[in-house]
């Protein structure tokens, strides 16, 4: 990255950061540089609203419109193109063609069109009529909806974007008048206890993923309709739009061969959320072409994961479904004389594609073979005639071309390894270049949505597609999510469990999906913390930090509230007589009674946490200390320390204490949490176990360490994981273990059951628990039949607090 790029990206108005961003960006860098030089922005400023023009050009340019990337420029440059829509159809327009006829060129893409503010805002009285009864119905909420609709109004296809939004606000206001209550989202209030109850199951399941403003607004808004993107045969839309009915079709298609990350987490979001956004349907694809690297335990994950974060499918497929669709495509593709057998070693592929050196590229003395040789040596790499490496199917596409993605790809290649569904029928499996595109089209995807590293793909994805003459689907790049302080790489996790750092791929220290779940989080936190990231071309690094504290937010309004001590000291209120029971009523979350209340004893003999206690007082301290006084959560009177009792080590075992009259004294300062011994009432809760996690490496790119002798593992924090054991809890555990035990389809989320420990942090069982025969009792209490609990720790209270240090 240099300072010259950087400063020449700032020419176009990027803040200092995004131009280094960029500037870092391999493939969106260059196309950039070369639109700022031609539309003459190296020498002098860009206008703001001008500069944002060119980097959208930049940054959604297609392969086949890059050779017209100068005119475009200029055409910004010259103010003929003035909007981001007009942008978008210049692209759409220049792609595959030799010459651009000016003339058609100003037509379809609305140079020199103005749309009057009059024109607007008759198009949107218009159109209000024909979606009033929906917008009287969701009023406000439907404020996405009725914009995106608006701006594919036909006659304001070029209207300025700025006021078709201000005419919509003016109709809404005009039709609905100004937000009240009924635009506010607010928590229901339950009055009866019971309905109080029932609402907690939300915490035990997820919920219905509400649709986010993020598919009408930016560069998801833009995406064309279904039906809108052109075939190389006009039947072969009219076949599509047939099978779909018009409807949005979308997939996630993970590989079978690791378990989902975070990153996943925006990519079921998108393709499930845009379909649903528009009432279409999503498939689960298992793009499971690999049969060296997949697993059982991969397929059943995903789905889980899937349904996890509230998202159903509407059919789960599998690419190998098709193998022998895709092995007469290749056939085909033989025949047509675009693709050829190859005996080349990967080496020997590498020299030909110009090698480390990037020199020029040279065809292999295979690729003009007769088209009858390579139709019959594939036959022979089917029926197994070869070894693995012996020979390979090469699409024949153009080495001339500048994208790698042109360089004669490996089509299939010889795997004599069992397939988890085919088993040993297939020796030959088809690779993703040339799998992915196929089945998209045979499940007739309407957008096929990924990952911007896939940019240079699309161009060979609508090559191969148009050299079969099948149906085409539109492929769109979005910016991938990626979080600090860890590792997503699959081969990088499968060592840290395979060396011990970690004890498996859901250790809650990962950021894999199950590892994520493991540690408590909700999936909806998840879904939501994705929306709020939005969907843009440039990938997202978030900071650990920013993701808990999103977490922390949302369980502070959806988790219980507990009393629990790692460090136990006994306190016996001498004043009170033996056997002294009072049930007191403590809220699930102080003042909010909608999320309900429960019940526990307040006795004799009590527990308070050791860092509560000092024997030395101090003036800045304010808990319990000898002579002093201070106030017991959710308990009338306070208490004071009387006399301090230690063992033969001098180490504090119990203190004595006066429980006061509340009369007599001032409301404390400070108020400690507690938890009472109360045989009969199984009080405390004991626990076995419990988890505080840290991060796991001590950078924020551990992969930097690639120098450093051990690389990324010489980045590991030893100290990521303490277990505390002996700490105790109150009773209002087991009401949350019931509830959830009635509530859970599973019986084995055991996650699902959150809470916070009151000053503490938010915690959950872990899977390691042993809960007993609960399912065998459905009318038992888990207290009667529990035999181990285990505790993660799913976040800290506060943001800057090292996880331990608060324990």
């Amino acid at each position: 990255m240099s300072e010259q790029l950087v400063a020449l990206f700032q020419n176009i108005g990027l803040a200092e950061q995004k131009a280094k961003e960029t500037a870092k960006n391999k493939n969106l860098a260059p196309t950039l540089e070369k639109a700022i030089h031609s539309a003459g922005y190296d020498t002098k400023p860009a206008e703001k609203s001008t500069g944002a023009l060119v980097y959208a050009l930049a940054s959604t340019i297609t392969p086949t419109a890059l050779p017209h990337l100068d005119y475009l420029a200029k055409a910004i440059r010259d103010s003929r193109l003035t909007t981001s829509d007009q942008v978008s159809a210049a692209i759409k327009f220049v792609q595959d063609k030799k010459e651009i006829d000016e003339a058609k060129f100003n037509e379809e893409c609305g140079v020199g069109v103005v749309v009057t503010k009059e024109e607007v805002n008759s198009a949107i009285d218009a159109y209000t009529e024909t979606v009033k009864d929906r917008l009287v119905k969701d009023r406000y909420k439907f404020f996405g909806p009725f914009f995106a609709g608006a701006k594919n109004i036909p006659g304001l296809k070029w209207a300025n974007g700025g006021d078709i939004k201000e005419a919509v606000d003016a109709k809404m206001l005009a039709v609905l008048g100004p937000k009240d209550e009924r635009d506010v989202v607010v928590k229901k209030k339950k009055e009866p206890k019971a309905e109080a109850k029932e609402e907690k199951k939300v915490e035990t399941s997820a919920t219905e993923v509400k649709v986010a403003d993020m598919f009408f607004e930016g560069e998801l808004s833009k995406l064309h309709v279904p039906g809108g993107n052109p075939q190389i045969k006009p039947e072969l839309m009219v076949e599509h739009l047939k099978a779909t009915g018009g409807k949005y079709v979308t997939r996630f298609p993970p590989e079978p061969n690791g378990f989902l990350h975070i990153g996943h987490a925006k990519a079921i979001n998108i393709n499930f959320g845009l379909a649903k956004a528009h009432n279409g349907i999503c498939n689960l694809r298992y793009d499971d072409t690999n049969p060296e690297a997949e697993e059982e335990r991969y397929f059943t994950s995903i789905l889980e994961i899937v349904k996890w974060l509230g998202f159903t499918p509407s059919e789960v497929t599998y690419s190998s479904t098709h193998f022998q669709r895709l092995y007469e495509l290749a056939v085909e593709l033989i025949k047509k004389d675009k693709a050829y057998i190859c005996h080349c070693t990967g080496e020997q592929i590498q020299m030909h594609r110009g090698g480390p050196e990037r020199g020029p590229r040279t065809a292999c003395e295979h690729r003009d073979r007769p088209i009858s040789e390579s139709l019959e040596l594939f036959e022979k790499m089917k029926n197994g005639g070869f070894e693995e490496g012996q020979a390979i199917l090469r699409m024949k596409m153009d080495l001339e071309n500048g994208n790698p993605q042109f360089w004669d790809l490996v089509a299939y290649r010889v795997l004599k390894t069992p397939h988890h569904r085919t088993g040993s029928e297939w020796v030959i499996y088809p690779t993703y270049d040339y799998t992915h595109c196929l089945v998209d089209s045979f499940e007739n995807i309407t957008h096929s949505l990924c990952t911007v590293e896939f940019m240079q793909s699309r161009a060979s994805y609508y090559w191969l597609c148009d050299a079969l003459e099948v149906y085409k689907p539109v492929q769109w790049e979005y910016g991938r999510l990626n979080v600090a302080n860890t590792i997503l790489s699959k081969r990088k996790i499968a060592e840290l469990v395979r060396k011990g750092h970690v004890f498996d791929w859901d250790d809650p220290r990962l950021y894999t999906l199950p590892a994520i779940r493991r540690r408590g989080v909700p999936p909806q936190a998840i879904n939501n913390f994705v929306h709020t990231l939005g969907v843009t071309k440039s990938d997202t690094v978030i900071e650990v930090s920013k993701l808990d504290a999103f977490i922390r937010d949302y369980l502070n309004e959806t988790a219980p509230r507990l009393m629990g001590v790692f460090n136990p000291i006994k306190v016996t209120l001498e004043n009170l007589p033996e056997g002294h029971i009072e049930m007191l009523t403590v809220q699930n979350k102080p003042r909010d009674p909608s999320m309900g209340e429960h019940s526990i004893p307040f006795t004799r003999q009590v527990w308070i946490d050791g860092s509560d206690f000092r024997e030395q007082d101090d003036k800045d301290f304010f808990r319990l200390a000898p002579g002093k006084t201070v106030g017991l959560l959710n308990v009338p009177c306070p208490i004071t320390c009387t006399k301090v009792i230690k063992d033969e080590s001098g180490k504090v075992v119990e203190l004595i204490a006066r429980y006061e009259d509340a009369a007599g004294f001032k409301k404390p300062k400070t108020y400690i949490q507690w938890v009472a011994e109360s045989p009969k009432h199984n009080s405390p809760v004991r626990l076995d176990e419990v988890r505080l996690f840290d991060r796991l490496f001590h950078h924020a790119n551990p992969q930097d360490k690639k120098e450093v002798p051990g690389g990324y593992l010489s980045d590991v924090n030893v100290d990521s994981l303490s277990i505390e054991k002996g700490a105790l809890v109150e009773i209002g555990l087991w009401d949350i273990m019931d509830r959830w035990a009635k509530s859970s389809e599973t019986k084995t989320d055991y996650e699902a059951m959150r809470f916070q420990l009151t000053r503490i942090g938010y915690f959950c069982v872990d899977k390691e628990a042993d809960l007993g025969d609960f399912k065998e009792k459905p009318n038992a209490s888990i207290k009667d039949t529990v035999k181990k609990i285990v505790l993660n720790r799913t976040v800290s209270l506060q943001v800057n607090s090292s996880l331990k240090n608060q324990a």
